[in-house]
């Protein structure tokens, strides 16, 4: 239940990608200005070549996927909800019976979108890519409140805003 007695309506699958497409669209904008800064750095003090071209791609990954997985951790913690999720009209609530707690969202976050910081590394990215699918996947599969595996960790559901 919402605090107004209206049922908690489970989101759809498609506006939980939608926030998400919404917010990886602003990340990658800042990817791409930390690798091209870094790009631009290494290549100056002569770095660049000695590591085949790939660090700043590293750095920008890291940086930018940490980012992103604190900035989620915060921005639910605080108003149970990210910009993409404002913009879709859907927030993040806890499963009856249970409180968000920081730690909670901290373990969601490092299962997605935290996972993703890992994408820059070679090898190891294979997996990330992996677990976002299966993250992915969990939430369609999952009936009746379309949880995800981060959600089920996390104590949590994505439910629609009463209209």
């Amino acid at each position: 239940m919402v605090a107004s007695g209206v049922p908690a309506v489970p989101a759809d699958w498609w506006e939980r990608l939608a926030a998400r497409s919404i917010e990886t669209l602003v990340i990658g904008v800042f990817y791409y200005i930390l690798f091209i800064a870094a790009w631009g750095l290494l290549r100056t003090v002569g770095l660049l070549d000695s590591f085949e071209g790939r660090l700043p791609g590293l750095f920008a990954w890291l940086v930018v996927g940490s980012g992103y997985a604190a900035y989620d951790c915060l921005a639910h913690y605080r108003r149970g909800r990210t910009f993409g999720k404002v913009i879709m009209k859907i927030r993040l609530v806890a499963v009856p019976g249970r409180s968000l707690t920081r730690g909670d969202l901290a373990k969601r976050a490092l299962l997605y979108p935290g996972a993703m910081a890992l994408v820059g590394i070679p090898g190891v990215n294979l997996l990330a890519g992996i677990l976002a699918f299966a993250v992915g996947l969990s939430i369609l599969i999952d009936r009746p409140f379309q949880q995800g595996f981060h959600d089920r960790v996390a104590g949590s559901r994505v439910i629609k805003e009463p209209r």
